[in-house]
Parts: C-alpha cells; sequence; structure tokens
C-alpha cells in the first residue's frame, strides 16, 4: 500500500465520466488496469512516480491521495437493493457525503445497520443510522483508542461533517474518553442533537450475493462486477462508463470487496448490456466460494493461497454461504470485517541462512458476526495444508450455531413452537419462492403452489428458469410469550 498511489472516491461513489478521467488518467501513466481497495477507493497496481502525477490535471476531479488523508467509506453501494433503514435512500447518502472535506485524516463510515455489504465500526467515527429519520448513532475509535466507544447521542445529517472536522481539530488535546470529546463539541459548536432512546439494534443477515445481472424491482437491474486478480481492464471500463452515459445511469458504486456496482440498469437495455458483457468475454457467475474474500492488494502470495483454500472448498463441495474470509499478516492492532482470519505470522529475524515453513492462525469472530468486533482464536501456528480441513471444521460450527444467538442475545427457549415449512430456492442466486408469499415482483397472489407456477416464471432477481428452482425444507421457531 505504501508504493501505491491512491485515489480518494468520498463514499465509494463515483460518476461514469469521474471514472473514465481515471482510465485515461492511468492510460496515460503507462498502466493497463486500476484496482479497487477495501475502504471504497481506486489504487493504481504498480507504483508511479510522484512527478508525474503532479502534472496530470485530470486527476484533480478526483483527489489523489495525500499523507493523513482517507477514505469515507459509505453504504451507498447497497442503497435499494439489500435491506436497508427505510428513511436511508440513495439521495440522502449523496447529500450527506456532500457536506464532508476530501481530506479527512480520520476514517469515516456512514453506514446503514440493516446491510451487510459494507462495515460498522472499521473506522475512528463510525456514523450509523438510526430508526429516527436524519439522526444517527456515533460510535468513535480514535487511532489511538483500544476500544470503541458510543457518543452519548444522536447526531443530526447536516450535523455530522460539522461535528467530524470538530473531532479532528480536537486531536492534539488527546481526548481519553468518549464522554470527554462530547463535553468539548458541545462547548465548540451547537448541534441538533438527540437523546438516544434505546440501544442500536444491528441485525444478523448472512453475507449477500452482490455479483451479475439482479432484479430492481418490475423494470430495472443492477449489475455486480468482479474480477478475481483485482486488476481491472482500462479499455472494459472505459467502454463500460460509455455505455452507462448512454443508458442514463448517473452513478457506480465501489464495494469494500475489491469489485464494484452499477445501479438503475434500465430494463429495455439488459439485453444490450449482456452482449456488452460477453463481447468482453466478462464472466458474472463466480463461485460464491470465491466472493466472499479479503485480500491485500497487490499481494500475489495471498492470492495464491485463496485460491488453494477456495479449491480445496470446491473439490469438497463444502458450502460458505453467508461465510466471509479474510488473509492477512499478523498485527497487534487490527480491526477486521470477516467472519474469519487467516492471519499469517511473521518470520523469526536473524535465521535467514535457514528456509522456515509460514505457518498461520485462525481467528473468527464471535457468533461468525463480523460486525461484533470480537474476534477469537481458533488454532494457531499451523501449517498451510492444515488450514483447509481447519476452515472446513470452522464452516460446520457456522451453521451448526446459525440462528442459535447468545450471549446476550434473545435465547431459544424451550416452549417455543418448531414448524417445519418447505421453499424453493435458485441455486443460482439462492433467492427463495415461499408460497406463503407469492411473489409480488411478479404478480404472484400468496398460497400459489410453485408446481402451479407457468413454465415461463423465473427468479425474480437474476432470471434463473424456473427448472433451476430446488426444495429446500426449513425450521422456524415462534415464541409462545
Amino acid at each position: 500500500m505504501q508504493k501505491l498511489s491512491r485515489l480518494i472516491i468520498k463514499g465509494g461513489v463515483l460518476s461514469p465520466g469521474e471514472l473514465k478521467s481515471i482510465c485515461l488518467t492511468a492510460e496515460s501513466l503507462g498502466l493497463d488496469a486500476i484496482s479497487f481497495g477495501s475502504r471504497q477507493d481506486i489504487l493504481f497496481p504498480e507504483a508511479v512516480h510522484s512527478e508525474a502525477l503532479e502534472k496530470l490535471e485530470d486527476v484533480q476531479i478526483i483527489p489523489l491521495h495525500e499523507e493523513g488523508s482517507e477514505n469515507i467509506v459509505s453504504s451507498y453501494v447497497s442503497a435499494g437493493i439489500f435491506s436497508n433503514t427505510s428513511w436511508l435512500t440513495g439521495e440522502k447518502y449523496l447529500y450527506v457525503l456532500e457536506q464532508f472535506r476530501a481530506d479527512t485524516r480520520l476514517k469515516i463510515n456512514i453506514t446503514d445497520p440493516k446491510q451487510r455489504l459494507v462495515p460498522l465500526f472499521t473506522g475512528h467515527l463510525n456514523f450509523i443510522a438510526s430508526e429516527h429519520e436524519d439522526y444517527w448513532y456515533l460510535y468513535v475509535r480514535l487511532p489511538e483508542w483500544e476500544q470503541t466507544e458510543m457518543y452519548p447521542a444522536l447526531i443530526y445529517s447536516w450535523d455530522m461533517a460539522k461535528i467530524e472536522a470538530t473531532i479532528e481539530n480536537l486531536l492534539q488535546e488527546e481526548p481519553e474518553t468518549v464522554e470527554m470529546i462530547f463535553n468539548l463539541v458541545n462547548d465548540t459548536i451547537d448541534a441538533n442533537n438527540r437523546t438516544i432512546d434505546e440501544p442500536l439494534q444491528v441485525p444478523f443477515y448472512p453475507f449477500p450475493y452482490y455479483e451479475g445481472m439482479n432484479r430492481i424491482g418490475n423494470d430495472k437491474y443492477w449489475l455486480g462486477l468482479y474480477w478475481r486478480n483485482n486488476k481491472y481492464d482500462l479499455k472494459f471500463l472505459k467502454a463500460m462508463c460509455d455505455l452507462c452515459s448512454d443508458c442514463k445511469i448517473g452513478k457506480i458504486s465501489i464495494t469494500p470487496w475489491k469489485s464494484f456496482i452499477i445501479k438503475d440498469i434500465p430494463n429495455e437495455t439488459k439485453l444490450v448490456w449482456e452482449k456488452f458483457l460477453g463481447k468482453f468475454g466478462i464472466n458474472v457467475r463466480h463461485s460464491m466460494l470465491e466472493l466472499n474474500w479479503h485480500l491485500p492488494v497487490g499481494d500475489e502470495e495471498a492470492l495464491k493461497l485463496k485460491k488453494y483454500l477456495v479449491t480445496n472448498f470446491d473439490q469438497n463441495d463444502i458450502s460458505t454461504y453467508g461465510l466471509t474470509f479474510a488473509v492477512t499478516n499478523y498485527t497487534r492492532k487490527a480491526y477486521y470485517f470477516t467472519s474469519i482470519v487467516v492471519e499469517k505470522n511473521t518470520q523469526p529475524k536473524g535465521i535467514s541462512d535457514f528456509k522456515i515453513r509460514d505457518t498461520y492462525n485462525l481467528l473468527y469472530a464471535k457468533n461468525f458476526d463480523p460486525n461484533t468486533r470480537e474476534y477469537i482464536t481458533h488454532v494457531q501456528d499451523v501449517d498451510q495444508v492444515e488450514l483447509p480441513g481447519l476452515l472446513m471444521e470452522l464452516s460446520q460450527l457456522y451453521f451448526e450455531q446459525l440462528g442459535n444467538e447468545t450471549d446476550g442475545d434473545t435465547l431459544l427457549k424451550e416452549e417455543d413452537e418448531v414448524v417445519q415449512y418447505e421453499v424453493f430456492q435458485c441455486q443460482d442466486c439462492l433467492t427463495v419462492y415461499n408460497e406463503a408469499y407469492g411473489d409480488t415482483t411478479q404478480n404472484i397472489a400468496p398460497h400459489v403452489a410453485f408446481e402451479d407456477l407457468p413454465e415461463s416464471y423465473c427468479c425474480s432477481l437474476c432470471d434463473a428458469p424456473k427448472s433451476n428452482f430446488v426444495k429446500r425444507s426449513f425450521t422456524k421457531h415462534i415464541n409462545q410469550d
């Protein structure tokens, strides 16, 4: 990361014109690809001389990464396509992001707690939407703090940037507690705070499928694109930006998983997009086994390890649906956003004449929920050859405890009623047809049996045919209180 030129993409949102300008800049530097970072930023995958960058005016559209500035992360990318807080629309994100400066020194996350694609707590200042319209929880973990603490008031949308700037200016005071920050901020500015009347609720959802062409309502689609090596071809991206402009698509969204999503593709242009992807040979149906990994940018060794592990999962028909993984080097202070972490140990110093095999630690998030911020060590100092079996073991443990909330969460009571029911599930994207609810997107009324659906019926998310659905049995616990 220290050697790569990094472009700030505020909130992970940019226009097709801005992305095309970046591509043209990269081409002028002799590059043929760009990469995406885990904070929804853009990186040039090869070292570029700073003298060359200084002469380029085009990159002023998105400022170059400078010492001390950080990218703002937002869950705008998930708005309208995954679960969301009702008042937090895509437009609201854009209005909020517009308030912030481009050169913030603190890591800022602006997120919806009901989505699962973007981390809630990996920033220094984490604004998380509440159920009260235009009010946000704020969780603070300044650079030298060990723990994340909740700000004792809800923040008004139009005060967020002002409060962030005030906190940055207070860093020289070296505040040690969130109460100290609260008092200093209130002494400095007037803010339209609101009393916290209930704790933040972060529901658990499995990690979503974010690739391919998927439906939004009845007349639009969203497209998620992913490259295994995180090197996105500039010729393809430029042509894609032109197609976005032709289709009057105003925004492109970068995910924290080194991919990007295009929303609001008109229904009448779906075939045009499919032909376009086919022309460039773009694959949009990668295995779920490989979409859910965080890897260091430009780390060929980490990419090789991921391929080794994914191949083992595939050969053993292991499901990792809902789980996320990270490959990283050991650090004393680390803040992850994955269910399971493969941590490479540091080689001992002073023994360069001897070749020592790499060893790894495996950690997993408490309850396998990456938003808990608490990780448990599963094993330490194991060889690479042992990792597939141990990861399969953790995967099985995840599915065994899935839905059994413990450690202060709601416990399943003995008197709860257990109901078994059947649904039909798409094998491509795992969308479920439940006869009890029908399918409102295709005007299918509730209580219509799957067998009675017309043969022309297709998946409401990925358009897979009816024949692609398989019957699944599930168990539901109903509280009797």
